[in-house]
């Protein structure tokens, strides 16, 4: 048995064997999100080999349950590309949510925005992305697999979705280009600017090897940006990460009630 597996069991042994209908990955400052999951709260820390989030402002757990009347797994917390240097870092992880039957995933991020429509405390539905930091999670795959095809990697169907339980919560929901950097350093003006060349709309250090790995592991994705700033060069304020994890609470509560609807139906 696969270790993916393993874990899957020990997950469905303390948390019951019916599939999740949707995994949701949650960025800097949005963990809290998992306490509105009705379920099992299950540490990484009891899951061997579970990256442990090592950035304030996750939580490293799992919650498995109930919410707004769908099954879901909640990952309170994910580990980065710059915490290890390991672009496949969230692939343990992604296999388990498979082995627990989901086929579905929701990803978030908090990020910084590249257009002056879209503010801190705004949200932004990815439409694709761009692989910056140059590198890939399926570097070293061996099997045929891992030439993955990226076209409408982000599923049209879910982000349809969406957007209609946006709009039905009146909440602006405007779609863009995702650019990853690898972090923990912020970009820089002249980098921004050159995003903005290549067609970015938003810069964050997170999600798309995750995308990458979802559609390596059959995983249908959308994925959601918090805005928490705008990137660098492009107002006065002042970019760190205790000021993502200010801002992100307020989009946090505009993302919930996208989330909370979009899982109505």
């Amino acid at each position: 048995m696969s270790k993916s597996a393993e874990l899957a069991r020990l997950i469905q042994d303390r948390a019951g064997t019916e599939p999740p209908e949707y995994g949701l990955i949650l960025g800097s400052g949005l963990g809290h999100l998992s306490e509105a999951v009705q379920g099992v709260a299950i540490p990484y820390s009891d899951l061997p080999g579970f990256p442990h989030a090592g950035v304030s402002g996750h939580v490293p757990q799992l919650v498995v349950g109930q919410l707004e009347g769908r099954r879901v797994a909640v990952f309170g917390g994910r580990s980065h590309y710059y915490e290890s240097g390991r672009a496949d870092i969230m692939r343990l992880p992604l296999e388990v949510l498979r082995d627990l039957g989901c086929g579905q995933l929701i990803l978030t991020n908090a990020a910084g925005s590249l257009r002056a429509e879209n503010p801190p405390g705004s949200l932004m539905l990815l439409s694709d992305h761009i692989a910056f930091a140059g590198t890939n999670p399926l570097i070293g795959e061996t099997t045929e697999a891992r030439f993955v095809p990226m076209t409408d990697a982000h599923d049209r169907q879910i982000r349809a979705g969406l957007q209609g339980a946006a709009q039905a919560e009146g909440v602006d929901l405007p779609e863009g280009v995702y650019c990853w950097f690898s972090g923990p350093s912020f970009e820089t003006p002249a980098e921004i600017r050159a995003a903005r060349v290549l067609g970015a709309d938003a810069v964050g250090m997170s999600t798309v090897p995750e995308v990458i790995l979802s559609r390596f592991l059959g995983l249908r994705c959308a994925a959601v940006s918090v805005i928490t700033n705008m990137g660098a060069g492009l107002s006065d304020e002042s970019i760190s990460h205790d000021h993502t994890k200010a801002m992100a609470p307020l989009g946090a509560a505009l993302l919930e009630k996208v989330l909370r609807r979009f899982l109505r139906g």
